[in-house]
């Protein structure tokens, strides 16, 4: 449950922060951000799936649940075990401070940590400090991938993983894991609380559909039945259609209930708190027929409900939940996630509709709930304020007394850390008052302006602390 105690916190993913090599990692930077959180008065850091990602570089489409996404590892970290040279990272320098660039990634990142892998066979294996009870099918599923380069489907069915392929994949996840909870340690000594996020489905090209079929509703050649999207909205005349595999909550309950109690005690391990995207799906999620063109041809089934909720608070009792409530959710839907226990998000640039009183205006905000500004999906504050219809971006200049002298991404801060609400969440680009150039996501699309926004370190400076600092102690978080 959430603690009663008001705060604060900023969303900002690891691939975002600041670093000569292309892309965030969980070196310096991450410490640095850290330092600044504490300095700012912020109680979290919220941050996308750590997960490796699937296509389109999307966290939320990712090859496993458990894993560590390798291009996180710090190279500098490496360089003080030996495992690297000065000389060797030096050449892993990437000139654009403001965006990750995936494909240069893909090409000069892993022959890198290969190098380190080899260098670390002379040693005894460094361990992460968790045991890593999923790291088997994980690195037998990652070098059958590497062999084949193309979706396990496609596998011969007598494929076998090679035995130095694994032991590479092993070293990636220990060396990322060892990274990952030295900085946890560190946030929290700082009084900084780690918020991770759970995508809902996972890639059809991923370890647990390939280990673990039995989770998923599959016919008798072992393909998905039906897959994963949301119905047809106001965004879009077709709804959306994700084409992950769906669980077979009826059919093999016991096990899907087992896996999803597994991996919220691993989400225990890794994190302070949890958002899990597209909560809804416990309730009712949406089915489309395998083979179908749009997500329009889907319909709603129920989900397993408070029965699935209740095996997650046993597995881990103290860690928090927070619900991914956005869309469109009919009454009965509505009424489960606002009566199961778990805070659901109210979300600014949601509020500003002149025409009533909608339920995300700061005033009808009320103590069980999460505030954001906004989300990685949607566009920033001052993007949607330039972008949005005149008698909208009027009211929310009236409501929030917007003042271009002092910076519109303050405005719509205070606005959220002024509800009642115990705990307000903003992206780190409405605080440094951002427009679409730093968008992480807009959903339904693809490129390279997905998923690449990243912070300068000079932005992360004591005025925005002794601001952000400023104003969380005026709201009293």
């Amino acid at each position: 449950m959430m603690s009663k105690q008001r705060s604060s916190g900023i969303l900002m993913a690891v691939s975002s922060l600041p670093g000569p090599y292309g892309m965030g990692s969980l070196g310096r930077n991450a410490y640095m951000f850290v330092d600044f959180l504490a300095k700012a008065g912020q109680t979290y850091w919220q941050i996308l799936p750590l997960v490796p990602p699937g296509d389109g570089a999307s966290p939320y489409m990712s090859p496993s649940a458990f894993a560590g996404n390798p291009y996180f590892i710090d190279l500098d970290l490496l360089v003080e075990e030996g495992l690297l040279t000065g000389d060797e990272v030096a050449h892993a320098r990437w000139d654009d401070p403001d965006r990750v660039d995936y494909d240069w990634l893909a090409r000069s990142r892993m022959p890198l940590l290969r190098r380190a892998w080899e260098r670390s066979n002379s040693r005894p294996p460094a361990q992460s400090p968790v045991p890593l009870d999923w790291l088997e099918d994980y690195a037998a599923f990652a070098a059958l991938h590497d062999r084949y380069n193309c979706t396990w489907q496609d596998w011969p069915a007598e494929a076998v993983p090679d035995a130095e392929e694994m032991d590479f994949h092993r070293f990636l996840q220990n060396t990322f894991y060892r990274q990952w909870f030295a900085l946890k340690d560190y946030a929290n000594s700082k009084g900084v609380r780690l918020m991770g996020d759970i995508p809902f489905y996972l890639s059809p090209d991923s370890t647990e559909m390939w280990k673990h079929p039995e989770l998923f509703l599959l016919d008798e050649n072992g393909r998905p039945k039906a897959v994963a999207g949301v119905p047809p909205d106001a965004f879009s005349e077709d709804g959306q259609l994700w084409g992950s595999p769906l669980y077979d909550w009826d059919g093999r309950q016991q096990e899907v209930f087992s896996f999803w109690r597994r991996r919220i005690a691993w989400c225990a391990r890794l994190y302070d708190a949890v958002r899990i995207d597209h909560f809804r799906a416990f309730h009712t999620y949406w089915s489309v027929p395998a083979g179908a063109q749009t997500a329009a041809e889907g319909h709603w089934n129920p989900g397993p409900g408070m029965k699935i909720l209740d095996a997650l608070h046993q597995a881990a009792p103290e860690l928090e939940l927070i619900a991914e409530d956005l869309g469109d959710l009919d009454a009965d839907a509505l009424n489960f996630v606002r009566t199961c226990g778990v805070p659901g998000m109210r979300v600014l640039v949601f509020a500003f509709d002149p025409s009533g009183q909608s339920d995300f205006l700061p005033h009808n905000c009320g103590e069980n709930c999460v505030v954001y500004t906004g989300t990685h999906d949607t566009p920033t504050f001052v993007e949607w304020l330039h972008d949005t219809d005149h008698d909208s971006a009027r009211y929310a200049r009236s409501y929030l007394r917007l003042r271009e002298d002092e910076g519109l991404g303050w405005g719509v801060v205070a606005g959220a850390w002024s509800t009642a609400a115990r705990l307000a969440i903003a992206p780190l680009q409405d605080v440094l008052g951002l427009g679409g150039d730093a968008r992480m996501n807009t959903p339904g699309t693809m490129g390279s302006h997905n998923w690449s926004w990243r912070v300068r370190e000079q932005a992360l400076n004591d005025v925005v602390a002794g601001k952000l600092l400023d104003l969380t102690r005026t709201y009293s978080r």
